[in-house]
């Protein structure tokens, strides 16, 4: 009897310890829950908070892009002169560190580079690319013999470069090689303001730069044919000293015109860079009076009804800084000219799966042909 007492004694001491130890169990599991949901609430509140974080800096970033975007026409208006400089991007010097005065370093080595002076306090870097078949005889040669070089009967062409970059810009030396290899003689020069020239860029001092040149040339090679090739800006140079030329009743023997543009401020509206302001009311007050303001017009659209000589424009159809388009608005303006009646004007489209782009036109195998073609039946004697 009492070791039944004892037994059930004991099962109930049992069962009381496993009652305690459920009942213990439970509160575990309660705090182990509460705990894991404090836990999982502070994460979705870090999550939340981080979410709030990066749309406040998203916004931060939206509101200084917009800042910037309405900033930029106020600055350009306000100081115009900042608009002359994205004309002219003389600053932008490519390709960087090389030499100008030595020509060589380009695989130049028939080039011979010197300074002129066009007026008092300005001095413009030139070079003078004689035509391969002189490469030999002029190795190491002087000053003196570079300029009696002209003498032999072989044509010059005044080279007038685009903006940005400098006479020794990669595109412009592998022009001057054709030109050279095709028997010509290559003249060209960086305005006043670019390269190693002194003085500021302007649209006035550009075209008085090209025509003290003209005139430079013109007097050591007489009556040997003398063509004017303009690219890209250099094309508003080349048809502004042309103008000059002809109203002086000296009109160059040809013009050859490379990715042209009518008028500055078309050009200003199609490029690129105009791109996301294009659409924006007050656009030409903002941004193309501010170009005007600088005086500065490269008006070939006028101009072409003030020329007298034979005209040659290339255009690629695939060409992103001038639209081919406006290359083409000029052949019409040009075609319709009075001033250009009894004178051959052509245009050459070079198509988009050509991929010559902007300045790539000097890679056409045909090139060659072209030139000789334009000339000769311009000029039936050459």
């Amino acid at each position: 009897m009492r070791k039944r007492k004892n037994s059930a004694d004991h099962d109930s001491s049992f069962t009381s310890s496993l009652l305690d130890g459920r009942s213990d169990l439970k509160h575990c599991n309660k705090t182990t829950d509460a705990g894991s949901e404090a836990e999982g609430s502070g994460k979705a509140m870090g999550r939340r908070y981080k979410r709030g974080g990066l749309m406040w800096r998203l916004k931060r970033i939206m509101i200084w892009v917009l800042g910037i975007y309405i900033a930029i026409p106020v600055i350009i208006k306000l100081c115009p002169s900042i608009q002359a400089k994205l004309v002219f991007l003389n600053f932008v010097r490519v390709p960087y560190f090389i030499d100008l005065k030595r020509p060589q370093d380009q695989g130049l080595n028939h080039t011979h580079n010197f300074y002129l002076q066009p007026e008092e306090g300005i001095n413009i870097g030139v070079w003078h690319t004689v035509p391969v078949v002189m490469w030999r005889e002029a190795q190491g040669k002087d000053a003196e013999w570079f300029e009696k070089s002209f003498q032999p009967n072989h044509p010059v062409i005044l080279y007038l470069h685009g903006n940005a970059g400098t006479r020794g810009g990669d595109h412009r030396v592998q022009l001057y090689k054709v030109l050279s290899s095709l028997g010509y003689h290559v003249v060209t020069f960086d305005y006043r303001g670019w390269g190693d020239s002194e003085g500021s860029p302007s649209e006035e001092g550009m075209t008085s730069d090209a025509l003290f040149l003209y005139q430079w040339i013109k007097q050591r090679i007489g009556q040997k044919h003398l063509y004017i090739w303009g690219h890209s800006l250099g094309t508003g140079v080349a048809t502004n000293l042309v103008r000059r030329l002809c109203d002086r009743g000296t009109p160059p023997d040809a013009l050859i015109l490379e990715s042209p543009f009518t008028n500055i401020r078309e050009e200003a509206k199609s490029h690129p860079f105009s791109m996301i302001y294009r659409y924006l009311p007050g656009f030409d007050w903002f941004f193309l009076d501010a170009i005007t303001a600088n005086d500065i017009r490269f008006a070939s659209d006028e101009n072409v009804n003030h020329i007298s000589c034979p005209v040659l424009i290339l255009h690629a159809e695939d060409d992103t800084v001038v639209p081919f388009q406006l290359g083409k608005k000029l052949y019409d303006l040009a075609a319709q000219s009075k001033s250009l009646n009894g004178h051959k004007v052509q245009f050459i489209p070079f198509p988009n799966s050509l991929g010559y782009r902007h300045k790539f036109i000097y890679k056409s195998p045909q090139l060659p042909n072209i030139l000789s073609d334009f000339l000769s039946m311009s000029h039936p004697h050459v």
